[in-house]
Order: structure tokens, then sequence, then C-alpha cells
């Protein structure tokens, strides 16, 4: 077994979070580290591929919230970065609903079931509130302090669930679906800019001793004194602390075991956080054959089935004449179409898009789909809260155990499930590694400076004389403490 040598910081993962903690500890001056990346590329749920003649994000792809008051750090590294991007407005989505035999809801309809529907998430959501809050009030009546246990939200009012294929369609946008970077470099490209500040790169690519790729993760042993980590093809690396930096669906895995295990309080935290499955489907065709123009980017497809093939863009603002579909599915529909053939899945897709645009139109020469489910260095696409929970499961999920610190968009309070709050996170889990490291360093100091202390009242015989002749060989401050005229602090400042 290889027994690299022991490293101050080992950071498992090479993700957005992971790859911002390690700039911000080479920053304040921690060059001793080692970035452990299971696949064979930077980036985790960040990925590019080419496909049908452009470059396509087959995980994080839009940069969400840019027009807000406050800036995406995301969109700032776009910026430095000169990063190509398209603006996506997919506000008149609800506007372009087909059915089944191709016809489009009318206007007023599509507003008044969006209505309905916001209305029913806010009712929804304020009853989830108030049966928090209620039962805050019991555990505090009974004795129990704080809420730390989540509880399910209340069942969903008959006539407020989803019936038509419309309802359907529209309760997908409103609570499915998350909106784009048009860029060959891919989004993965922020990531290399971030790395070249503090890893050995050329011509694009790293190559830093530093970040090691295919070391997949099997085993971490933690204790007072470090964490020993063992990866699947033998190698052991040493460390006096480790963040890691998986999915949320990689830490409810089995993928790496804990030696000892995590603390209860831990795993029960894991586990109560949703695993989100989100699946963009890329079909090429050899012509356009669907509405382009304003408001035409998006459209929708109304199904009994809640989440078959709902969701579709074009790609000609990204990519003029590329030709390409995309369609987004999610969750359950996602993890079965995950697990059968891409031919059965072109053929579903097929016949959702003939029934909006008639039977003539050409077979797609290409599909291509991603598998976030079944990767298991991923086991899912994003982080999802319960709709009733508080910040204490929050807190447990990130909170460090021992030596090993978590991070990751799931540790994000406010942006879980997005890249800027996997990037976010990895600076506060840096930072929160950094002061302990302050602290360790401070103690350490002080043990130095008692160690010649310790060792001389240590050598003292019982005799009084004894005692009083040693006093001759000591410093002042020494001989003041032993006289009784100082405490240990003051005897060593």
């Amino acid at each position: 077994m290889d027994s690299p040598s022991r490293s101050s910081v080992i950071i498992v993962g090479a993700g957005v979070s992971g790859i911002s903690a390690a700039k911000v500890l080479a920053e304040n001056g921690i060059e001793e580290f080692m970035i452990l990346e299971a696949s064979d590329r930077v980036g985790g749920r960040i990925r590019k591929e080419s496909f049908g003649g452009v470059s396509v994000e087959l995980g994080a792809g839009w940069i969400a919230g840019v027009g807000g008051e406050k800036s995406n750090p995301a969109w700032e590294l776009a910026n430095n970065s000169g990063l190509r991007t398209c603006f996506s407005d997919y506000s008149n989505a609800r506007y372009n609903i087909y059915d089944t035999s191709g016809k489009i809801i009318p206007r007023k309809l599509a507003n008044e079931l969006y209505k309905k529907a916001v209305d029913s998430a806010k009712e929804k959501m304020d009853s989830a509130i108030r049966s928090l809050r209620s039962q805050e009030s019991n555990n505090r009546g009974c004795g129990g302090g704080d809420v730390s246990r989540v509880t399910e939200p209340p069942l969903e009012d008959p006539l407020c669930t989803p019936r038509t294929p419309f309802e359907h369609a529209i309760d997908f946008l409103l609570h499915d679906f998350e909106m784009a970077v048009a860029d060959e470099r891919g989004f993965e490209h922020l990531l290399y800019k971030m790395a070249e500040e503090f890893l050995f790169t050329s011509e694009g690519k790293i190559l830093d001793s530093r970040l090691q790729l295919n070391k997949v993760v099997r085993e971490l042993q933690h204790s007072r004194n470090g964490v020993t980590v063992t990866t699947e093809d033998g190698c052991v690396y040493e460390a006096n602390y480790l963040i890691l930096s998986v999915s949320i669906g990689v830490l409810q895995s089995d993928l790496i075991s804990f030696r000892p295990s995590l603390p209860r309080w831990k795993t029960e935290a894991i586990q109560t956080c949703e695993v989100m499955v989100y699946t963009k489907i890329f079909l090429k065709f050899p012509h356009k054959f669907w509405p382009c123009g304003p408001g035409k980017e998006f459209f929708m497809y109304a199904h009994e089935r809640r989440g078959y093939y709902t969701f579709w863009q074009h790609m000609e603002n990204a990519f003029p004449g590329s030709n390409i579909l995309v369609v987004t599915l999610t969750n359950g529909e996602s993890k079965r179409v995950e697990a059968q053939s891409d031919e059965e899945t072109l053929k579903e897709a097929m016949g959702v898009l003939r029934n909006m645009f008639g039977p003539n139109i050409p077979n797609a020469t290409d599909i291509l789909v991603p598998r976030w489910y079944y990767n298991r260095f991923q086991c899912g696409s994003y982080s999802n809260y319960p709709i009733i929970s508080n910040n204490q499961l929050v807190h447990n999920i990130k909170a460090p155990v021992g030596r090993i610190f978590f991070t990751g968009e799931h540790t994000s309070e406010q942006f879980s499930g997005y890249v800027h709050g996997g990037y976010l996170a990895g600076i506060d889990t840096s930072k929160a590694l950094l002061e302990e490291i302050r602290k360790e360093r401070k103690t350490e100091n002080q043990n130095h400076l008692l160690e010649p202390l310790l060792a001389l009242t240590g050598s003292l015989t019982l005799t009084q004389a004894d005692a009083v002749s040693s006093l001759h060989k000591c410093d002042i401050p020494t001989q003041l403490y032993l006289s009784g005229k100082l405490s240990i602090p003051e005897a060593i400042l």
C-alpha cells in the first residue's frame, strides 16, 4: 500500500466547494493540502460534454438570480472569466403548453391555473409554518426546549392537488423546474480559472501533484491525532484535518465508511435531507420543426402522468443552428429513465414530440441521457431540505465531527441546491477550519512553554532542603511560582 507523506488538510472532492475550500486554504498559507477526486476530472456535478457539434451542460448550466440586489458570486466569476452566457426567460413557458392532440392551452386558462398553483403553494407553506410553530410551542410547554427533529408536512388538500394534465404541467413548472451558460469551455471553466490561482497549471490543464484524480475514497479513520484516508486502489493518505466535499447522496450511500462511525445526530440529519434528481435529456435533429422567436424558447407537454417529458427547451438562443432540444425530467421520472436504455427513452420522447407537433416530424439523429442518480460518485443532483425543518437540521449536517469538516451545497443554509451555494460553503468551511487550526497552534505553543516548567517541578524531591536548593537553579519567575506568589499562566508570560 502506498503511503504518501502527511498533509495538513485532505479535501475529498474536486467540485466547486472543494476547489473554493482549497483556494481559501492556499490564500491563508496552508500549502500542504491534498485534493482527492474520485472521477477523472474536476467539476463534480458541473460537467460538460460534446453533443451535436456543441458543448452541452449535463449538470449545472444556469446561473440563477443574476438580476437581484446582491450579486450572485457565480455570476461574478463568469464575468471575470469571460464566459459567454445567454439570458433564459422561462416566464412565458406556461403560455406554450401543448396537450396530447397538439393544441395549446388558452392564455387566459394558463394564467388562472398558474395563479391557482401559486396560491396553493403559498397556503401549503403557511400551513407548514403554523404546524412547526405549534410543535415548538408544545415542546416548550413540556420542557423539551428547542425542536431538533423534523416533522412531516401536512397532508395535501385534495382540492389543491393537481388533477388534470394542464394542472400537472403548471405544478411541475412551479415546483420542480429550476433555471444559461453558452460557452464551449463549459461551466467548469470557472473552476479551472479558480484552480489556476493556487495550483500549477499549463495550457488549461492542472498538473499540480496536490490534485489526485481517480482516487475513490472508501474509508476515513479519524481520531484526536488526525485522519487517515484509504482509497479504492489501496493508497493511504494522512492529514491533520479533512474537508469532506461530497454530495448528500454520497453521504447517504455506503461508498465511504467511517472508523469510528459518525455519531447518531450526524447520520440522522444526513438521512433526513432529501436527494433530488434532475435530468436534462438532449436530442439532436436534422432540422427545426418547433416554434422559435420571442417567448418560444420553452414549451411544455400536458400529460396525465405528472412530470412525463413535461418541460422542453430549444437551444437556438445559445447555439443557433444546433437543432437541439432539451427535455427536463425530475425525481421519479429521472430514476425510471436512467434505469432504461437510451433507445427506449428516445422512443418515448419522440412519441411526446409527435403528439405535440404531428406525426411527420423527423426522427432524432442522436440522444444524450445523463445518469446522475446511478453514478456512485454523485447519487443524485442536489439536496432538498424538508418543507418543515429548522436551523438545527442544517447545523447538524454541516457541523464537523472531530477533525472531519463537511462542506458542499447541502451545507449552505441559504443556497442549498445551487452552484453558488457550494462555492460559498467551501469558503465558509475553510474559514472555520482555519480558525480551528489557529486554536490548536495556540494551545500547542502554550504547552511548549509549560514543558520546561513541568519537567522542573516533576524533578523536585520531597525534602524541603532539596526544594530550597533547587531554587538557585531556577529563573526568577519560576522561583516566584514555587514560592506561591505567581500562578502558572503568570509564570510563563
